[in-house]
Parts: C-alpha cells; structure tokens; sequence
C-alpha cells in the first residue's frame, strides 16, 4: 500500500467529524466547518491522485480548491441575508 493512500485514508475521520460539524453546531461553527471540510477535501483528493497514479484527477482537486474560497462567501452571505 502506498504512503499516499495511508495518508489519504487518515484523513476520512476528520473529514466525518468537519461534515458532521456542518450538520450540527452553531452558525458560526457551521461556516467554520464547511471552510475546513473543503480543505481538507482537496488534500484528500491529491492524496488519492498521487496514490493511484491517475494525473488526470488532479484537476478535481484544483477545482476543489479554488472554489472553496467563493462558496464559503457565498453560505455567508446566504446566512446574512435569509436567517
């Protein structure tokens, strides 16, 4: 088994824990949450890429990232306005 795909795989109990965060919490925490959740998504991501050798899926990963950014504004700007 690769490094890659151990790494990738340490990292699925805290991404249950930040998705479980997103269901549960305060607003707060819960804006907190989904930053952290697309965060370590995309290290997952590229953990995986590495691990199965399959260059083509880095481009989910970038994708990933950089959208993390806007739709983290985008929810608080939703919580603004709406609750």
């Amino acid at each position: 088994m690769s490094p890659w795909i151990v790494f990738s795989l340490t990292l699925l109990p805290p991404l249950g824990v930040v998705i479980y965060l997103c269901a549960r919490g305060t607003i707060a925490r819960r804006l907190a949450a989904v930053q952290l959740a697309g965060s370590i998504g995309w290290l997952a991501i590229v953990a995986m890429t590495f691990g199965f050798g399959q260059a083509s899926s880095i481009d989910l990963a970038l994708t990933l990232g950089l959208l993390t950014l806007p739709a983290s504004l985008l929810f608080a700007a939703f919580l603004e306005r709406w609750l």
